[in-house]
């Protein structure tokens, strides 16, 4: 992980506290001053003025069935903020996001390093969501959102829709543009009034309630990082 995460991490200290403490030049990684950006691994020795710092927090992986309401920050002066409602006793965040009038699955962890990758729009993983609309579509709506969207600044790429319903579609995007799936709809004239994420990549929502989470098994993280590459 990045030195400023596992700092952070280890002395229960902001990032900003951290970066202060790296722009001094009172960090050492195995005895070299150590700059902004650089990678922590097994075996390396942290120090602040001469001082080993030892990262005993054990990586966290959960899922979370996040329910409409719920802000994805970790900014504890925000209401509502998703670290509150989660309560998990070590500190987690959550990967990515998903707008505050959506639900459905976000992953958080400790894991800085694969929190990275999952969020880097540039691997093309799968994300697959259940739209609800304001009213009945055509067959030529989904069609046209399959076939890529322009709306202001971007044309989306080519993605999997399919109907459920006369108002309810699935969706798999591998493109993480911001409020997306509301911007697609909104170019044909449609408004979303239920939006929720049911699968990242292999991790599926399955039958877990709204508002409950559950650590990830050993083969689920095993399968992210596999497919991120670590």
């Amino acid at each position: 992980m990045k030195v400023n995460q596992y700092i952070s991490q280890a002395m229960s200290i902001s990032r900003r506290e951290t970066d202060r403490y790296l722009k001094a030049g009172r960090v050492t990684l195995n005895g070299a001053v150590c700059g902004m950006g650089q990678i922590v691994g097994p075996g390396d020795i942290v120090q602040i003025d001469g001082k080993t710092i030892e990262n005993k927090v054990n990586s966290v992986y959960i899922v979370l069935n996040k329910p409409a309401g719920i802000t994805c920050t970790a900014a504890s002066h925000i209401e509502g903020n998703i670290i509150d409602f989660v309560g998990y006793e070590e500190r987690i965040f959550p990967v990515g996001r998903l707008d505050k009038a959506s639900e459905g699955l976000i992953l958080m962890t400790n894991d800085g390093e694969l929190s990275h990758a999952i969020s880097h729009g540039d691997h093309g993983h799968e994300k697959e969501y259940l739209v609800t609309l304001d009213k009945a579509f055509s067959d030529e709506f989904i069609s046209g959102m399959a076939q890529g969207v322009q709306i202001p600044g971007a044309v989306t790429n080519p993605c999997v829709v399919e109907r459920v319903s006369d108002d309810e579609f699935r969706i798999i995007l591998t493109q993480g543009l911001n409020r997306q799936i509301r911007r697609m709809c909104r170019a044909f004239g449609y408004t979303v009034i239920k939006l929720e994420r049911i699968r990242i990549m292999d991790i599926s929502l399955g039958d877990l309630p709204r508002g409950q989470w559950r650590h990830l098994t050993k083969e689920e993280v095993s399968g992210l990082k596999n497919s991120m590459g670590l």
